[in-house]
C-alpha cells in the first residue's frame, strides 16, 4: 500500500510516512519508512512504530493530511499499551483469546482499548488535520471499527464490553489490564472517542478491496476456464472444524451440472487444548473436510490470502480425492491428527501444503471446493 501510494504521488509534492507490517513482508520504498514487527502477538518493534507515529501524527496541522494505510493485522502490529499495561500483558491476553477461539470481533473488543492508536485514537492524535483512511478488508462485513482495531474510526464498544469478553472466554486478566479497565469503566472520559467526537468530522474511512472482491475474481477464473461457479458467502465464520462438516452437507445438493467449483470466504476459529499439535484454521477446516466426505469426487484449496495460515509459514493446503487413501499408504490417522489439531502435520506429510511466500495484502480466507472430479 505504502508503495502504490508512492507511485502515483506527485514527485514535487511533499510525502513522509511510516509504515509498519509483518516480517519479512516489506518491499522497498523511497519517501517511506516501512518498519517490521511481530504478528499476530505484538512486540517492541511494533510498540516503537506506533508510539513514533502518535509523535509525528500529533505534530500535523489544519493544512496537513493524514493518510492512514490500514489492513488486517495492524491491531497487534502496532500495539502499544496504553498507560499502565505492559507489553508483556498485552501478549498475555491475546494470546489466551486466541487459543481460547475468540472471534476477531472479541479479540479487538479487548485490544482496542488497551492499545494507544486503536479506536479511533489515530484520527484523534491527528488533531486539526484531515484524514483520509484507505482500507483493506480481512473482517466480515467490513465494518472499519473491526479492521485493525479501527485506529480512524468511532468505537462503539467500551471498556465495559472489553471486559465482558474476557469474562465470556475465561480469561485470566493481569493486575495491570483489569486495573486500566475498570477504572476507564468507571470513568468513560478515558475511554476511546464517541462518534461525535470533533476528529471525526475531519476524517474519512473507504474500504478499498475486501474479500467479496476476491471471491467474484475467483470464480470468474474458473467460469473462464469452463466451470461453472458459485460463490456461497463471504461471510462464513464459526469453528474451523463445524464450518467444514456443514460445507460437506451442502454440496450434495449443488452437484448439478458437473463440474462445479463451490467458493466460500471469511475467517473461521480453532479452539486450542494445552497440548496441541501445528496447523491454523485453513489446514483444520481442509482436514475436518477431507474426514467428513470420505473420497467423494472433490478437490479443494484453503488458504489466508496474506500467505499464513495461522503462525505458520504455509498460506493453507489442498484437498484430493485421494488424500485419505495415501494418508493410509503413510500411517497416518486423520482422526487422531485433527483431535490434537495436527492438521499441518498432515498435509506437511502428504506434501500438500500451500507456499506462496507473503502476498503483502489480506483480504481473509479463500475456500473453494470443485465437485465433480476425477
Amino acid at each position: 500500500m505504502a508503495a502504490a501510494v508512492e507511485a502515483h504521488w506527485p514527485r514535487s509534492a511533499p510525502l513522509s510516512g511510516l509504515v509498519v507490517t509483518r516480517y519479512q513482508h516489506s518491499m522497498p520504498t523511497q519517501r517511506i519508512e516501512v518498519v517490521e514487527a511481530s504478528h499476530p502477538l505484538p512486540d517492541g518493534r511494533g510498540e516503537a512504530a506506533a508510539l513514533r507515529m502518535l509523535d509525528q501524527v500529533s505534530q500535523l496541522g489544519p493544512d496537513d493530511l493524514m493518510i492512514a494505510l490500514i489492513s488486517g493485522g495492524g491491531s497487534s502490529l502496532l500495539a502499544a499499551p496504553v498507560e499502565g499495561v505492559t507489553l508483556k500483558e498485552l501478549r498475555q491476553v491475546t494470546k489466551a483469546l486466541l487459543n481460547a477461539g475468540a472471534t476477531i470481533h472479541a479479540v479487538n473488543t479487548v485490544r482496542k482499548h488497551l492499545t494507544r492508536l486503536s479506536g479511533g485514537r489515530l484520527a484523534r492524535a491527528a488533531k486539526d488535520a484531515a484524514g483520509l483512511a484507505l482500507i483493506i478488508s480481512d473482517v466480515v462485513g467490513d465494518d472499519p471499527a473491526l479492521i485493525a482495531s479501527g485506529p480512524c474510526t468511532p468505537d462503539p464498544t467500551t471498556c465495559h464490553d472489553a471486559l465482558e469478553q474476557l469474562r465470556r472466554f475465561n480469561i485470566a486478566v493481569p493486575a495491570g489490564i483489569r486495573h486500566y479497565l475498570e477504572t476507564c469503566e468507571a470513568d468513560p472520559l478515558d475511554d476511546t472517542p464517541r462518534p461525535d467526537a470533533a476528529c471525526f468530522s475531519r476524517m474519512q474511512n473507504r474500504i478499498i478491496a475486501n474479500a467479496r472482491g476476491s471471491l467474484q475474481a475467483a470464480a470468474r477464473y474458473f467460469e473462464q476456464h469452463g466451470i461453472p461457479a458459485i460463490v456461497i458467502s463471504d461471510e462464513v465464520s464459526g469453528d474451523a472444524q463445524v464450518v467444514a462438516r456443514q460445507h460437506a452437507a451442502l454440496l450434495p445438493a449443488l452437484a448439478s451440472p458437473l463440474p462445479l467449483a463451490v467458493i466460500s470466504g471469511g475467517e473461521t476459529t480453532v479452539s486450542l487444548r494445552s497440548h496441541h499439535g501445528r496447523g491454523g484454521r485453513n489446514t483444520e477446516f481442509l482436514l475436518a473436510l477431507a474426514l467428513a466426505l470420505r473420497n467423494a469426487p472433490v478437490a479443494a484449496i484453503a488458504c489466508d490470502t496474506d500467505g499464513i495460515d495461522g503462525s505458520e509459514a504455509n498460506a493453507g493446503a489442498i484437498m484430493t480425492t485421494d488424500t485419505l487413501m495415501r494418508a493410509s499408504t503413510l500411517r497416518l490417522n486423520p482422526n487422531e491428527m485433527l483431535a490434537r489439531h495436527d492438521s499441518h502435520g498432515f498435509f506437511s506429510a502428504l506434501g500438500d501444503l500451500v507456499m506462496t511466500g507473503a502476498t503483502r495484502t489480506n483480504v481473509n480466507d479463500y475456500r473453494a471446493m470443485l465437485i465433480g472430479v476425477g
